[in-house]
């Protein structure tokens, strides 16, 4: 029996399931992201730029694009509670954090090695950022100064603070999830969540649940009170590369190389709708107040020059008729 969020989630996708795409880079997309308040949406591309997008009604318009990375913006997210405030991850070995009240770079924190991975604590306080030598450095993002590093002997994937702010999540190459207390980082618990490495994890804003996707293509959903595995959503075969709750905490959109991304109802398993793609995705995010998910492909521009790289952005679930 089909739960009745099933049946209304379905019948809007029913009406509201068209993409559209939006030129955001010159170069392929790496990472999408919304401000808290859902105006605004940005983007982080190996074009070395960001691309703001804000939201009307059934489209982005694009407000500014920031340039001062001198190598490839891996990811980036904003601010959990103030909307204007975004900060980047590069392979230039800095942070750069960004005003778009300004449209200006605030501040740009030195780091040790090529950043690839960035998110911010739920109390604004803290950036982490973690590089490809698998050392996290933790920086006051007031004073823009490193707080403390950490380096780790595991291969580090994504990086989360839990919702509270008192755990740090990291996902490692061995399957493991590593969970440290917050801020003094002893370790707590290691996971074996998955057989081959675990790539990308993301928590429900609800606080509930979070969920980590791996190598062997399953995404597993964890309570986060006791810390064991709910359920796993086995419907990709490729890798799992990014993950994303919708605002209610009960739709998890998962995708990877295969050619469509797969949107679950979190409390069943279900599937509930899945987005054709015409190439890998390589980033999904959920609006923080609408179904609407925000997503980029590794896109080619034009049918005879398959090589160059689109560089779109894209949105789904906006209406059929529009």
């Amino acid at each position: 029996m089909a739960s009745s969020y099933y049946q209304e989630m379905q019948e809007n996708f029913k009406n509201n399931n068209k993409s559209r795409e939006f030129p955001a880079h010159s170069a392929k997309v790496h990472s999408v992201a919304w401000s808290c308040d859902g105006r605004r949406l940005a983007s982080g591309s190996f074009d070395k730029t960001a691309s703001v997008f804000v939201l009307e009604k059934d489209r982005l318009v694009k407000e500014n694009n920031y340039k001062g990375h001198g190598d490839s913006v891996d990811q980036l997210c904003w601010h959990p509670t103030s909307p204007d405030l975004f900060v980047t991850a590069s392979g230039d070995k800095t942070i750069r954090i960004w005003d778009v009240r300004t449209t200006k770079c605030m501040a740009t924190v030195s780091t040790k090695g090529e950043n690839i991975n960035i998110c911010w604590s739920p109390d604004g306080q803290t950036i982490a950022v973690g590089n490809k030598d698998d050392v996290v450095t933790f920086i006051d993002a007031k004073t823009h100064r490193a707080r403390g590093e950490e380096q780790f002997k595991f291969e580090v994937n994504e990086i989360s603070w839990n919702n509270d702010n008192d755990m740090f999540f990291l996902t490692n190459g061995n399957g493991c999830i590593n969970i440290l207390s917050y801020p003094d980082l002893k370790l707590i618990q290691s996971i074996n969540a998955h057989p081959s490495n675990c790539i990308c994890i993301k928590f429900d804003p609800t606080g509930k649940y979070f969920a980590t996707g791996s190598a062997d293509a399953l995404v597993s959903l964890w309570d986060v009170q006791e810390l064991v595995c709910v359920r796993c959503f086995s419907r990709l075969d490729w890798p799992v590369r990014t993950l994303s709750f919708s605002h209610d905490g009960k739709m998890l959109a998962s995708a990877s190389e295969d050619h469509f991304i797969d949107i679950a109802e979190v409390e069943t398993g279900e599937k509930l709708w899945e987005i054709q793609c015409e190439s890998p995705t390589f980033t999904v995010a959920w609006h923080p107040k609408r179904p609407l998910l925000a997503y980029a492909c590794d896109d080619k521009e034009g049918k005879y020059d398959s090589n160059r790289e689109a560089g779109t952005v894209k949105l789904f679930g906006l209406p059929n008729d529009s």
